[in-house]
């Protein structure tokens, strides 16, 4: 499967609609697990700060940006394939009165051509669209200063030979997942220094347990939001059994 489009994502995942409901589990701001909370976790990890100037890599609909200039001063600039996404981001922008330290835009991060501009670039769960990361990565690469820091969660895969559900939901989303070890390779053989790879699975099915009480203590997982209640505990039982891992890689710049 062809790496998916921003016809592809606007019409399907990330729709207006779908972007709502998922809004609704993550809280206002943000479609990634955790929310707010598990995003400042991982911003504190890049040690921003005042004046720093991030590149937010897939940026949704803007939550960790608006944290990272809100809470440490930092020049955001997010990107997204998403035009849904962008338009959402661009407007709860202005309504924060952030956009003289955050802008968005709709593109593809294969078409960055920004040089040694950025201090930090942070990615939450995007890369897993991409089938040639090694390509994306040099990207990123030339994108970064020398000295500055990269942090990135995505999705990845278990090792050895995974059951055809799985491998259906990876083909069906669009996704293109390596296993963790696999993914610091490809960091390292971009030229990043520093890579770190963790392993954060059991702290994936943790987050979606949350998700899932808090839906059922709403009522919303037997009602509007049943669709992705249900694909919640199935994404869950995938983290159990080792099949979806998801993974925490820090790097940095070359030395």
């Amino acid at each position: 499967m062809a790496e998916p489009s921003a016809r592809f994502l606007d019409g399907g995942q990330y729709s207006v609609e779908s972007i709502g409901k998922y809004e609704r589990i993550y809280g206002r701001d943000f479609i990634s697990p955790g929310g707010a909370d598990t995003a400042r976790g991982f911003i504190s990890m890049l040690d921003l700060k005042a004046g720093d100037r991030v590149l937010d890599a897939g940026c949704g609909i803007g939550g960790a940006a608006f944290l990272m200039a809100e809470e440490h001063g930092a020049s955001v600039e997010g990107i997204d394939l998403s035009k849904n996404m962008i338009e959402r981001a661009t407007k709860r922008c202005r309504d924060l009165n952030l956009d003289t330290m955050v802008t968005f835009r709709q593109g593809d991060l294969m078409d960055l051509t920004a040089e040694r501009r950025f201090d930090a670039i942070y990615s939450r769960d995007v890369f897993l669209h991409v089938e040639n990361k090694l390509a994306l990565f040099d990207v990123l690469m030339r994108a970064l200063k020398p000295d500055g820091r990269v942090l990135i969660t995505d999705y990845c895969r278990g090792e050895g030979r995974l059951s055809e559900a799985f491998e259906r939901y990876v083909s069906e989303r669009g996704y293109f997942l390596t296993t963790i070890g696999e993914y610091e390779r490809l960091l390292r053989d971009a030229g990043f220094a520093r890579v770190h790879a963790e392993d954060l699975t059991a702290q994936f099915a943790e987050i979606h347990a949350r998700e899932l009480e808090r839906l059922e203590r709403s009522g919303d997982a037997a009602g509007e939001l049943s669709d992705l209640a249900a694909s919640w505990r199935v994404k869950r039982e995938r983290a159990l059994k080792g099949e979806q891992r998801w993974g925490l890689f820090t790097a940095m710049g070359f030395e």
